[in-house]
């Protein structure tokens, strides 16, 4: 006789989900054939007596263990399983984290993965279409170092690849940084390659300022609607001279150097970009707000270079495969009242810090204090004094049962490169930490850790209270859990380590492409343990950190694993 158990209360207490177990326990109870169907809490977990009893009054043969973390209750059953006599390989896990099916919306799915177990039918297999035809063109999503990895690696296998980006360029947030770590290696030494290669690539074509409007089909051919946005300049006759932009009126705030400074409205996003070709925000350019300007059409010397008019577009691909990488978006420091991002000028945020450090950044590498300009928009200058302290808090947004409970991963790392950088630019400067716990958890990286601690950074464990303004100078109210004391420490400036989240749009494009998303909008592998890039619908798959926050080698290594299993699904079947 076949019986389940249940490792996670009803309705999720106790769970790392939100998927109704009681549903799930009912749902068990009536499939035909099954014997005793137990949660967890009523089984003497901790008495092999007592629980062989239970075995053999029952008649047990084979267990299914169902729940988010199942393997832990597996050893003590199989144990049980021995001492009655019975086959302990015959205990089963049902793991619903590893299938990302966190949510209600997954319930029909968890049903099915549960049923398979008892039938003894591998799960993944089924998800794998029959063989098919299979257009050999792919469609990857997103263009930062993930979707740049993916499709390089494609297109030099000699396929065809579509790669779209809703922004004016690739390059993704790798773009934005100064170094990585542990290496401290220029990130643009790295990247910009990859981005030129891109660019000049005969296999691949390149789709910026755009974005999926449509999927429909079936894996191996799916039809796909991309809308392109209107960029107003011509990107084949474009001779990038800056003229236009030299002499635009309109301005908004830069994107790309994280809002620290201000852009014309007809622009390049920054100096490597790709293509390096210059593009209108119709948010802020006067022509497109009231038809009034022009100015950038009367001195570009391209004759109809530049069209003010030009409408979007919506362009029809086929594909067999696509790659999602969409990659994350920063946590919102203004939502934490109590840090005053947002409402004092020097509390910035991780990433404005990583534009004032870079040599391409608003202040030319120089770290400066944020102030108003003549229009009263408050931007980084290299007119303004520097900070002579700063203190750099972590796990903003992150670890935090009130905004993101998971770890984003990467900002204990990214937190103490910055700490260097800042004594590198001001070495006289006093330099604090304070951090929950440190995180060090890749190749190189505990080193890099205690290099930093040698710097003459103060790294100091404890949770960071609130930060006030104190006449120019900020207070900021933390603690030292080491040595037991409440800290107020007087500061020039405070840095805030956000966390990352997934990125706008991720839920529309979940359902879009038919994907499953964890209980923090994640997107969700096949099987987290053993096959995080595929997905449940054929011919889907997912790269980089809208799959889970990770740091660039990772990335790297999933977009790779992406594209090999693109190249496969080519290989394996017949092509179209």
């Amino acid at each position: 006789m076949t019986s389940i158990v249940f490792t996670e209360n009803g309705n999720g207490n106790g769970s790392l989900s939100s998927l109704n177990y009681d549903n799930l326990l009912t749902y068990a109870k009536g499939i035909a054939g099954i014997g005793p169907v137990w949660d967890k809490t009523e089984l003497p977990i901790y008495d092999s007596g007592a629980m062989t009893h239970i075995l053999k009054e029952s008649k047990i043969k084979k267990i299914i263990i169902a729940g988010d973390e199942p393997g832990m209750l597996k050893p003590f059953l199989s144990k049980a399983m021995s001492l009655v006599g019975e086959d302990p390989g015959k205990v089963i896990l049902v793991n619903f984290k590893e299938h990302g099916f966190f949510t209600n919306e997954s319930f029909e799915l968890a049903k099915t993965l549960l049923l398979f177990a008892i039938k003894d039918i591998p799960f993944e297999k089924v998800l794998v279409p029959e063989e098919h035809n299979v257009n050999k063109d792919t469609l990857v999503i997103g263009a930062g170092i993930a979707g740049i990895q993916a499709s390089l690696e494609i297109a030099d296998g000699q396929q065809k690849v579509f790669l779209v980006e809703k922004s004016g360029t690739i390059g993704g947030h790798m773009a934005m940084f100064d170094k990585t770590f542990p290496t401290l290696d220029c990130a643009a030494c790295i990247l910009t390659p990859k981005m030129v290669e891109i660019g000049q690539h005969d296999n691949i074509e390149l789709l910026t300022y755009s974005e999926l409007k449509s999927v429909t089909g079936s894996p191996g051919n799916y039809k796909v609607i991309i809308h392109k946005k209107a960029r107003r300049v011509n990107l084949a006759t474009c001779i990038a001279c800056g003229i236009c932009s030299e002499k635009c009126p309109g301005k908004a705030s830069s994107d790309f150097d994280a809002g620290t400074t201000q852009r014309k409205s007809i622009y390049i996003p920054f100096p490597q970009a790709v293509p390096n070709k210059y593009m209108i925000d119709e948010n802020s350019c006067i022509y497109v707000e009231n038809g009034k300007c022009g100015v950038c059409v009367k001195v570009c010397p391209v004759p109809d270079c530049i069209n003010l008019d030009e409408k979007d577009e919506d362009v029809e691909i086929n594909v067999g495969n696509i790659i999602v990488a969409t990659g994350f978006k920063t946590f919102d420091a203004k939502r934490i009242d109590q840090f005053g991002y947002g409402k004092y000028p020097n509390v910035i945020t991780s990433l404005e810090l990583e534009r004032l450090v870079n040599a391409a950044g608003p202040t030319g590498g120089f770290i400066k204090f944020r102030t108003q300009n003549k229009k009263k928009n408050w931007i980084f200058s290299p007119e303004s004094d520097e900070p002579k302290s700063i203190a750099i808090v972590h796990c903003v947004g992150s670890r935090d049962e009130n905004y993101n409970k998971y770890c984003s991963k990467v900002c204990c790392m990214y937190s103490l490169k910055l700490a260097h950088l800042i004594k590198e630019k001001l070495p006289e400067a006093e330099v604090s930490e304070y951090y929950i716990d440190m995180r060090a958890f890749g190749k190189g990286y505990e080193e890099f850790y205690e290099r930093i601690k040698n710097e003459n950074i103060h790294i100091i464990r404890g949770r960071t209270a609130q930060v006030d303004q104190n006449g120019s100078g900020l207070i900021i109210r933390t603690e030292d859990i080491e040595k037991g004391l409440l800290i107020e420490q007087k500061v020039d400036m405070v840095v805030l380590s956000v966390g990352i989240e997934p990125a706008e749009g991720a839920s529309s494009l979940a359902k879009m492409l038919n994907l499953h998303q964890d209980i923090n909008g994640w997107f969700s592998g096949k099987n987290y343990i053993s096959d995080p890039t595929s997905t449940i619908s054929g011919g889907i798959s997912i790269a980089g950190v809208c799959e889970s926050p990770k740091d660039i080698p990772d990335t790297v290594a999933q977009a790779s694993a992406a594209a090999s299993s693109v190249l496969q699904s080519i290989m394996k079947v017949k092509t179209t």
